[in-house]
């Protein structure tokens, strides 16, 4: 008979075939975890899994029976607060926890008195009853809603108060039980708040007080950068000009629109407890007002982009002769700037301040001398003269406002009890 003989393979011929196996399995997750980790911030995988623990954490009073027989079908509130008040920030959580048990505190102690007013009333003026007070109750509310103070940290408390006024008070109508049903609903309430406040500060919190700091910080650097790199452009000849890419503001713009971010910021940060290197009571408006110069002074640096190409040589022979003056006061700019943004970035007081106001002084000599009459007679024409000026008077406004920034700085350091840089 004739034989059949199966090959076996090799012990070292299956394992590359496992390996690539193993390989070709894991590699999508890999590099989707790679592609998340560089598109987005990992805060952001953290916040999201403490949302999907505390959902599921208060979703055990429908799950258990012993929990759902105590609160009922009111446990939808609880999911619904920790749904609408867990936020990314540790403050921005704890501002709209406080809002809304303020609101449904305040909202629900009121409404079970004008419920219980209109049932004493009874009759037709038990509707009329509710009727005016839901008026009255609406319309103050959104007025106070309007005032820009209110508005911008309690706009969330107001709110809720209208709700949760209106909802008691009309289901009041109709029920007889109206405080143990507002009991019931508070407790609630509280229990997706504590839930809310207990993981998102004692589980990975995310401060938005360290977010202001470093974002503050880095727009020193960033404008450091942008007038090396709008000198540098300002100077090159026309033959660099077209060898080398030029140079981008986008990190200037990015300081010029951060107005909207740095006030959402400072506002949850006011809520936000001691932690870490930022007592109570830490002053986040002068870390506004420092970045209201900061945006001053980035629009002084875009300004300069008009005056960065022109095709002419007489302009680019005048240039030329500035050069080496010019070079200096940015670098100055740059080296004050840098020091301004680690004496924030260390909170240590800043040792080189005595330093950077008299070298501004002896900077904005310079630029005098730049564009002194006789200086910008000799320009052989106008339009040259004016384009001159209008660069210097611009490197001028930016000493201007490094010395405002560095009076600010100082400031900030005796507030926020900075302390001497020990070497």
């Amino acid at each position: 008979m004739g034989s059949t003989v199966i090959a076996i393979p090799d012990r070292e011929d299956v394992a590359p075939k496992e390996k690539k196996k193993f390989r070709d399995f894991f590699l999508p997750i890999i590099s989707f975890v790679r592609e998340v980790d560089s598109k987005y911030d990992l805060r952001k995988l953290i916040h999201s899994i403490k949302v999907g623990v505390a959902l599921v954490s208060v979703s055990l009073l429908y799950l258990v029976d012993p929990l759902y027989k105590q609160v009922g079908e009111n446990a939808m509130w609880a999911i619904m607060t920790v749904v609408v008040i867990f936020e990314f920030y540790a403050g921005a959580t704890l501002s709209k926890g406080l809002n809304r048990g303020i609101g449904t505190i305040l909202g629900g102690g009121l409404g079970c008195l004008a419920a219980a007013f209109a049932q004493d009333v009874g009759g037709i003026g038990n509707s009329i009853v509710v009727g005016i007070s839901v008026f009255i109750s609406g319309a103050a509310a959104t007025y106070m809603r309007l005032v820009p103070r209110i508005k911008k940290r309690y706009e969330y408390g107001t709110m809720i108060f209208i709700l949760t006024f209106n909802l008691v008070v009309v289901s009041g109508l109709r029920a007889g039980e109206v405080m143990q049903l507002a009991r019931e609903r508070l407790t609630t309430i509280v229990m997706g708040f504590v839930i809310c406040i207990f993981i998102s500060l004692l589980v990975f919190p995310i401060w938005a007080g360290d977010e202001l700091h470093d974002s503050l910080t880095s727009k020193f650097e960033h404008l450091a950068r942008s007038i090396e790199g709008c000198l540098e452009e300002y100077f090159k000849v026309d033959t660099e000009k077209e060898n080398r890419p030029g140079f981008s503001l986008s990190s200037c713009k990015s300081v010029l629109h951060s107005k909207a971010k740095d006030e959402s910021l400072a506002n949850f940060a006011r809520w936000e407890p001691w932690h870490g290197k930022f007592r109570l009571s830490y002053p986040w408006k002068k870390y506004l007002k420092i970045g209201e110069v900061l945006r001053d002074m980035a629009a002084n640096v875009l300004s300069v982009k008009g005056c960065l190409q022109s095709p002419r040589q007489s302009l680019q022979n005048l240039r030329a002769s500035i050069k080496e003056p010019c070079e200096i006061v940015g670098s100055s700019l740059a080296w004050a700037l840098r020091e301004l943004g680690e004496s924030i970035k260390k909170m240590n007081k800043c040792e080189t301040a005595g330093l950077i106001m008299p070298k501004l002084k002896s900077i904005r000599h310079e630029l005098n001398l730049i564009i002194t009459p006789s200086a910008l007679a000799s320009v052989e024409k106008s339009t040259d003269a004016l384009e001159l000026a209008s660069f210097v008077f611009s490197l001028m406004e930016m000493v201007d406002k490094v010395e405002e920034l560095t009076k600010e700085v100082e400031e900030l350091g005796g507030l926020a009890g900075f302390h001497a840089n020990s070497k």
